[in-house]
């Protein structure tokens, strides 16, 4: 007997002990403000800001072509017996092929010199974007040589009529291109960013998804969680635009979500 109260007072002592567990470190945020956008996917074709093209008989050459990669306005570019070839505008020189099978003997060379410094494409938006899309919109551009690399521009000109035949709207975006690292010829993906505000935002992270319902832990001053629903709406950049149930300044649980309990106690680390 005495064997028996004694094990069950060790037995007491340490369930008592270790089922103290201190609460768990969760990483919190403050709800915020930010910056979201609504965005349109598209693509198109990068076009030079200028370009022209000069075609040179091979035999009114005086002497071997050897092209500079780089000219400035009023810069030779190359010399001829009849005549010389100055550069127009600044830009980059190139070859755009050598036309003998078509000319016979009388080969030609084909020289061409692109103003690369801004790129422009022409874009087909569908009509359900019509009443967004208008100049100076900001627009982001890619392309697969560099892929991770962004390029700042801007909506430069809307056509002033849907087509019929494609029920779209053809719009021309503009894009800064100081180091010409945009190639003529070479397909964007474009988006376009539209419907630009100043809401609420939390990680997307922090959501809970139950039904058609979402939902946050919010955490109070004693560090308490409470399962809170709220209205979301669009997603940007890994964060959630925030239309109803939560207010500036308040904390909620951003990450670990899976170690919280409704009104559980938690150890909060600021993100």
């Amino acid at each position: 007997m005495v064997v028996i109260i004694g094990r069950t007072m060790i037995g007491n002592h340490f369930k008592k002990k270790f089922s103290k567990r201190p609460p768990p470190g969760i990483i919190v945020v403050e709800v915020a403000y930010k910056n979201f956008s609504e965005n349109i996917e598209s693509f198109g074709t990068a076009v030079s800001k200028r370009t022209e093209s000069f075609r040179i008989k091979r035999n009114n050459l005086t002497s071997e072509l050897i092209l500079k990669e780089y000219v400035k306005k009023g810069d030779l570019i190359v010399k001829l017996i009849d005549k010389d070839i100055i550069a127009p505008f600044d830009g980059v020189l190139g070859y755009r092929g050598i036309t003998g099978d078509i000319l016979g003997s009388d080969n030609s060379i084909i020289i061409t010199l692109d103003d690369n410094s801004i790129i422009y494409s022409d874009l087909k938006i569908p009509e359900t974007f019509a009443p967004f899309i208008e100049k100076g919109l900001p627009i982001i551009a890619r392309f697969s040589g560099s892929k991770n690399r962004a390029y700042n521009g801007k909506v430069y000109a809307v056509s002033s009529r849907i087509n019929a035949e494609t029920r779209s709207l053809l719009i021309r975006v503009m894009i800064e291109n100081k180091n010409s690292e945009l190639i003529p010829g070479s397909l964007l993906e474009v988006i376009i960013s539209y419907n630009e505000r100043n809401s609420l935002g939390i990680p997307d992270t922090s959501l809970m998804i139950v039904g058609n319902k979402t939902y946050v832990y919010k955490v109070s001053e004693d560090n308490i969680t409470d399962k809170t629903e709220i209205e979301i709406g669009i997603r940007d950049d890994g964060f959630i635009e925030i239309i109803s149930g939560l207010s500036e300044g308040e904390t909620i649980v951003a990450e670990g979500l899976k170690k919280v309990r409704p009104k559980g106690k938690i150890k909060p680390i600021e993100k």
